[in-house]
């Protein structure tokens, strides 16, 4: 066991975890505002601010993920974890309640829902039918996605919860073997959300399946 790939792996996986659940927000939040009705809002919806909120929410989480590095440490009965209380209750009641489920399920979904409404809008006003018909083919891709994130990151949130909650109270071997199951099967679920983006919008949009055939074909 290594101290130093005890540290770094959670550093990167805290860090990447959380930057590309922003990402499914910021898209989400997008779609709301270059469907929306509102010309102002609209004007917001730019590739800059995109690259500038990407980049300022990846510097901020990468230097959030840095407490890991200092916190986390290895003990013969428990393997590499984290044993200071007051880190534990953080990790299992803010960074993983708040952060990866409560605050991204909540944006993403509100802003989804949000943008839904405004395509409503859209098909009863006067503007070109290409138009409607790719506000309405991005606004089914963010659903579908935003839908297919939280389905995956529900029993993960909960696994990892229970987990760092109650690590030291479970000193059966046979509770140890169950929860590192379960562990694995939501992980698997939670890897299966960071990389499903791609066959979301492959099923749901005719005009992304035209792209990826044009590419690749």
């Amino acid at each position: 066991t290594s101290v130093f790939w005890c540290k770094l792996k959670p550093f990167f996986t805290q860090s990447i975890n959380l930057i590309s659940l922003n990402i499914v927000c910021f898209a989400a939040i997008d779609q709301y505002l270059s469907t929306s009705y509102h010309p102002f809002l609209r004007q917001k919806s730019t590739i800059k601010l995109a690259k500038i909120l990407t980049t300022i929410a990846s510097i901020f989480w990468i230097l959030h993920g840095t407490s890991v590095l200092f916190l986390l440490e290895i003990q013969s009965k428990y393997g590499c974890n984290a044993y200071n209380q007051e880190f534990r209750n953080y990790v299992a009641y803010f960074y993983y309640l708040i952060l990866v489920g409560a605050l991204p399920i909540t944006v993403s979904t509100f802003f989804s829902i949000l943008a839904y409404q405004n395509v409503r809008r859209i098909v009863r006003c006067q503007m070109p039918i290409r138009r409607r018909k790719l506000d309405q083919q991005l606004t089914a891709m963010i659903l579908v996605r935003v839908g297919f994130l939280v389905i995956m990151i529900l029993p993960y949130l909960l696994q990892r919860i229970y987990t760092v909650s109650t690590l030291t109270t479970n000193n059966s071997p046979i509770s140890q073997a169950v929860l590192q199951l379960i562990a694995a099967i939501t992980i698997s679920l939670f890897n299966i959300n960071c990389a499903g983006s791609f066959y979301i919008f492959l099923m749901s949009s005719t005009r992304f399946r035209r792209q990826v055939k044009h590419v690749f074909i």
